[in-house]
């Protein structure tokens, strides 16, 4: 009678520093056999609530899934909006969309760095990562009025301008940063227990990371330079110069390689958007026309838009409309049917996370089990997002 050499292993359910989440593991001694997620522990039902509110509720509710990123997510599901309703935001607008999506890259980019350091043990990395992340939000405050879950970009436009001495503050920040990585350089990146936890350990293949949809940073750290923001470029980006950040090696050092150099692309295109952005309006001239004087005179005089009235009740057209743009964690999608009514009669969100939730069981096998939390943390994957 032959003993059984394998064993089950549950990590979990728990919340592993990005979300709840439980991975199933079959163990060979401490040889991963074969690993599979066990999602839904934060499942938000934002598709079918979404389903049940006005056109103009679904901003905020969208935002939630991922709270390092909430503002491409805005963005997304705004864009898709736009299309039903045949409305385009001014030139001004656009480049302030495209300076809060890069300043959530940043965000989501530094999280998912401090996450990945505290899974390797660095408890210094974790920390570092969390604190500088600050930067980008104390940012996004000063532009929004809000630190995380901003509900800045509305149909047709934004809701503020940039705030007095914005661009000089952004300048002061940037600079901090650039110093910063240096720092992640010296104390991480190049730490020899840092390179031996993650060069070789996790190798996606270009062939395998396109069969399987992968997308984002861990799509393009196996060499392929796909990027939502090249493909099909939306808001400002088109009159923006920037590089696709790709790697080939493909493995979990190459992912936090792709996401650092990500950090400084991030930065050129805001430096970049502050200095090119047009004058002009911030909402769009369908909607300007409908807002009464008194409004009008609190708009310029602060600023910002005192949220238009005929924005309540949206009626698009009947039809549908899809949209992509490159979240920090990679291509995420809306698509959205509307019959008509106030409400939409379908509504879909595809997350990166969602995408890329296979490569657990694609990665982790014929690995040793120290090497799970590495594998881990190099993907970023974000559980609330993956669940939605």
């Amino acid at each position: 009678m032959s003993e059984e050499r394998t064993i089950e292993l549950l990590i979990g359910p728990q919340h592993p520093s990005s979300g709840h989440m439980r991975l199933v593991a079959e163990v060979d001694g401490d040889v991963v056999v074969k690993l599979k997620p066990n999602i839904g522990y934060v499942h938000r039902t934002v598709e079918k609530l979404a389903e049940t509110k006005k056109y103009i509720q679904i901003i905020p509710l969208v935002e939630r899934p991922s709270l390092a990123d909430t503002a491409n997510h805005n963005l997304g599901y705004v864009l898709a909006l736009e299309k039903l309703l045949g409305v385009e935001a001014p030139p001004r607008a656009q480049y302030l969309r495209t300076i809060l999506a890069e300043m959530n890259r940043i965000h989501s980019h530094f999280y998912g760095i401090g996450i990945h350091g505290i899974m390797l043990g660095s408890s210094t990395v974790f920390m570092w990562g969390f604190a500088d992340r600050e930067i980008m939000i104390e940012m996004a405050q000063l532009l929004t009025g809000a630190r995380l879950t901003y509900s800045y970009i509305i149909p047709g436009g934004v809701r503020r301008d940039l705030p007095q001495g914005f661009e000089d503050e952004m300048e002061k920040a940037l600079r901090y940063l650039e110093r910063r990585l240096e720092d992640y350089d010296k104390i991480f990146i190049k730490n020899p227990v840092t390179r031996a936890r993650l060069e070789g350990v996790g190798v996606l293949k270009k062939e395998d990371a396109i069969r399987l949809g992968i997308v984002g940073p861990n799509l393009r750290a196996s060499g392929a330079p796909y990027d939502v923001r090249r493909i099909k470029p939306y808001c400002a980006y088109p009159e923006l110069e920037f590089d696709v950040v790709v790697r080939e090696e493909g493995d979990s050092m190459a992912r936090l390689l792709v996401r650092i150099g990500e950090i400084k692309q991030s930065m050129r295109i805001i430096r970049q958007a502050l200095k090119q952005i047009p004058d002009g309006p911030i909402l769009s001239e369908n909607y300007l026309k409908m807002i009464p004087p008194k409004w009008k005179e609190f708009m310029e005089k602060n600023r910002r838009v005192k949220f238009p009235a005929i924005m309540a009740n949206l009626r698009p057209k009947k039809g549908e409309a899809l949209s992509r743009v490159e979240a920090a964690r990679g291509e995420l999608v809306y698509y959205i049917v509307s019959d008509g009514t106030p409400t939409p009669y379908r509504f879909r969100m595809v997350t990166p996370s969602f995408r890329n939730v296979v490569l657990f069981e694609h990665l982790i096998r014929e690995c040793r089990v120290a090497d799970i939390p590495a594998i881990y943390g190099s993907l970023d994957y974000f559980p609330p997002e993956a669940d939605r």
